[in-house]
């Protein structure tokens, strides 16, 4: 056995690399796709109570079409937008997934506290 040669001398360092999967993201898969399906469910969850009360269908709706889409889609794209940018103007490099996670987790909390505010 040489021991003056290191191991996997003849390979370039690059091909040893490449075997290995590089783990993109912090946050595992379903973390993310749970932490959306949440978003989804909370900013729908007063409508059906507010139709149960009898309120007007198309002012429950008009408010649905605005409310949803803004804290299911919007913070999160906010928050993969701002990861877009710090990645480009200061050199970082913050996955896709960690910085939708956020924007969702962010979403939540804020719903959460929505919600209890006005109980």
């Amino acid at each position: 056995m040489n021991t003056n040669k290191p191991p996997h001398a003849s390979v370039p360092p690059d091909s040893v690399n490449s075997r290995v999967p590089r783990q993109r993201s912090l946050v595992p898969k379903g973390v993310a796709i749970g932490l959306a399906v949440f978003a989804l469910v909370l900013s729908l969850a007063g409508y059906g109570f507010r139709l149960m009360l009898g309120e007007d269908v198309e002012t429950v709706l008009r408010h649905a079409a605005v409310i949803v889409p803004t804290f299911v889609l919007g913070i999160p794209l906010f928050f993969w937008l701002s990861s877009r940018l710090l990645n480009k103007v200061r050199g970082m490099h913050i996955e896709t997934r960690n910085a939708l996670t956020l924007g969702w987790l962010t979403a939540c909390v804020a719903m959460l506290w929505l919600m209890g505010t006005y109980s």
